[in-house]
This record gives structure tokens, sequence and C-alpha cells, in this order.
């Protein structure tokens, strides 16, 4: 998720064999993991879960894990208080919040493919608020995205799905373009750069504060966690689809994803990331039942191959005028290996 954090050993791994190899298997495990999260929430919301006390859940019980990172790393909080407030509420709480209300509305492989849409969002940004240019193999990739998306939600029946949760989805693709642009504050500050852990783990807990006032837990319903929930029809434990959610899908997959991205480029992490929607959709399929049509497994890849596109086309350094075409190739980063779900 994150770049160099200009510690001890950071770019030791990257460059080798060993260590490409090595980072490659952890951004395949970061995929994997928060690829599951959308599947192992679904349940506990069609037990009687409302979708904000999941993401409480999910992100108040990571940051209470990530406690020990956040005390070590506290000079952030006067370093980079912005960085922090705007990663707390879009990379963490925006993106999850969408992104679980979403679910909730319509499947969750459709949720996540809207929310793809974020790397052809940050092109966007960059076109015509910066006023960069970008380069055509960009321009591609956010066209591929948009017709992809118009597959998907299966745009000439009328939009069969439902049309908040598809807006829901778009609002987590709109934080997700947030967080990467986020991702160029401070990347040029050498051994200054924020450490991408207690970046996590601030965000992780301002998250946490915010999605307490939003959605107030103490309402919550909490027998639907020591009961069983419906998983196309297998009864699984409450405690278990939770303990996925917080320490699989979050705690393991941004972790995963931190030292895959020491170990490899901040570009190639956030290719690898894109398998992420393939798992979910997978996942989705195998436990939930939520098959997609052939048009929207079209469109699904159309998505993909966008988002590869406009993530992978980044020019060298070098470049006096940076083209952009996703996010800046710079080491100590923030780079697009997840956010999102």
């Amino acid at each position: 998720m994150q770049g160099n954090p200009a510690g001890p050993g950071v770019r030791g791994g990257r460059g080798t064999g060993a260590g490409r190899g090595a980072g490659l298997g952890l951004a395949l495990v970061s995929a994997f993991a928060f690829g599951g999260s959308g599947v192992a929430a679904k349940p506990l919301i069609e037990a009687g879960l409302d979708p904000l006390h999941v993401v409480w859940l999910r992100i108040a019980g990571a940051a209470l894990i990530m406690l020990p990172l956040a005390w070590r790393h506290r000079s952030l909080l006067t370093r980079r208080p912005a960085l922090l407030a705007g990663f707390g509420l879009l990379a963490v709480a925006g993106v999850q919040t969408c992104y679980f209300v979403a679910i909730s509305r319509i499947p969750v492989g459709v949720a996540l493919l809207i929310e793809y849409l974020g790397p052809a969002l940050v092109l966007g940004w960059i076109r015509f608020v910066q006023r960069r240019p970008v380069t055509r193999a960009a321009a591609l990739g956010v066209v591929l995205a948009v017709g992809g998306l118009a597959c998907v939600v299966e745009v000439w029946a009328g939009m069969r799905f439902d049309v908040l949760g598809v807006l829901l989805g778009l609002g987590a693709a709109v934080c997700q373009a947030g967080y990467f642009i986020l991702g160029d504050h401070g990347s040029d500050a050498g051994e200054e750069a924020p450490n991408p852990l207690g970046v996590i783990a601030y965000g992780l807990l301002i998250g946490a504060v915010v999605l307490t006032a939003v959605s107030r837990p103490w309402t919550m319903d909490w027998s639907v966690l020591s009961g069983r929930a419906d998983m196309d029809g297998t009864s699984v434990p409450g405690l278990l689809l939770l303990g996925w959610i917080v320490l699989i899908a979050t705690v393991l997959a941004y972790g995963a994803g931190v030292m895959a991205v020491r170990r490899l480029s901040p570009q190639v992490a956030g290719v690898v990331s894109c398998l992420e929607a393939v798992i979910a959709t997978v996942f989705a399929w195998i436990l939930l039942g939520e098959h997609l049509s052939a048009p929207q497994v079209i469109g699904g890849t159309m998505v993909l191959v966008g988002a590869f596109i406009a993530q992978s086309s980044t020019p060298a350094k070098a470049a006096a005028e940076p083209v952009a075409g996703g996010m800046p190739d710079r080491e100590g980063e923030l780079s697009p290996s997840r956010t999102t779900a």
C-alpha cells in the first residue's frame, strides 16, 4: 500500500530476484486478503448488522491492533497532520463505508469493479484540475474502464442494479482516487518521507473515530456476532466472519501490501492489486452464489484492463514534465496497493 518509508533495509530486497519474488508473493497475499472482505461482511449485513456497524467493527478492531505502531510514529501527528486526516477520511472511512453500504444493495463483484474506476478518476484530476497532459495509453485506459463500467451495470437494460448502490460504488471510487492523489504528498521528502505503517495506523485510528460518530455502535445488535450467519446455505459463526474481516482482510492485507511495495515498485504492486476485484468476484461467485452474466464478465475485464493501463503507464522519473498515467514512480510514497475494500 505504501512505498519506501525511508527506514533501514527498505531498499535491500528491491531489485534482486529473490526480493521481487517475495514482493510478488506478498502482493498476492494482500490481494487475496482484501478480496475476501466483502464476502465475509455481506453475511453479517444480511444477518441484521447495519453496514456502517460492520465497517466500524472492521476499522476499530484493526485500529486497536495497530495502536502500538501509532504510538511509535506519534511524531506524524505534528509532521503530517493533513496527510493523516486525508488518509483516515478518504482511504479508510470513505472507501470502506461506501463499499460496505454498496455491497448491501448490489453484488460484491459489481461494487468492487465500480470502485476500480479510481485510477481513471485520478487521470481526470491530473488532466483537468492540474492541467497536465496524460499519455495516450492512459487515456485508453480511461475509455476502457468507463466502457467496462457500462457493461457491468448493464446500462442497456435500464441499469438493473440499485441506483443508490451504484452511486455508493462510485463514491468508493472517488475516495479511492483521493487516496491515490494523497499518495504523492511528501513523496519527495527523502529521509523525511512519512513512515507508511505509521500512516496506516493513524488512518485507521482517525477512521475509527469518525465512524464512531457516524455509525453509533452503541445501537448495534451485538447478538448477531454471537450467533451464526448464512453464507449461501452454509451456517457460519458471526465471530469467525468478524475475525476474518479484522485480522485477515484488514491487518494482514495492509501489512502484506506495505511489505510488497518495499520489494516491488509501487506501480507493480498497484497492478497486482487489480487482482483483488477478480478474487472478490470469484469468492462471491463460489461462497455467496452471486453470478455475473457474460456481458458483466466482459465489462469487468475491461475495467481491470483499464485500471492496469492507468496504473502502469507512468513515465520514468527523468521526465522533465511528468506525463501522468497513474501514481508517480518514486520511492517513499504511498502507492495504490490498497486501499480499498
